[in-house]
């Protein structure tokens, strides 16, 4: 599916996204009618969703992040929909995913400081449908946090 261009075509630009595309064609020795194309193509297929802005929260004022372990009342009709709905209303919830097993879902939650956490728990969290059970995880360091595809 992908050839020696676009790997390397996404291997610059994961890279420095922020290169303009004289500078990535000339990374990746084509023109920069070419590396349009490509890049077109590219998301025109999906394997680029988009180009984003990471933005640093503890920059921002945005000391706390803590992961939440969810389990969910599995009796209650569309007890998933439900949860998942109301969630993504919290502002603070910057990340869902879903799970199989005993737990159902993990929520990361960031916060200015444990004052606004605990008020964000006690007012956003704890009012959300259908949860059987809630475990905290605080999280102490990011050791790792890379989306790149090593092509």
């Amino acid at each position: 599916m992908l050839d020696d261009v676009d790997r390397r075509i996404l291997r610059q630009w994961q890279a420095d996204p922020w290169l303009s595309p004289a500078d990535l064609a000339d990374r990746c020795g084509v023109t920069v009618a070419k590396l349009a194309r490509r890049q077109a193509r590219l998301q025109d297929d999906g394997i680029v969703k988009g180009v984003q802005a990471t933005i640093d929260w503890a920059v921002l004022g945005y000391a706390v992040e803590v992961s939440l372990r969810v389990t969910l009342d599995k009796t209650v009709g569309r007890a998933h929909e439900n949860f998942f709905e109301a969630a993504r209303d919290v502002p603070e919830v910057i990340e869902i995913q879903t799970f199989l097993g005993r737990v159902d879902v993990r929520l990361s939650v960031i916060a200015r400081d444990m004052a606004h956490y605990q008020h964000i728990y006690r007012n956003k969290i704890l009012t959300l449908p259908n949860i059987a059970d809630i475990e905290a995880l605080m999280q102490v360091a990011r050791i790792k946090s890379n989306e790149s595809l090593p092509l």
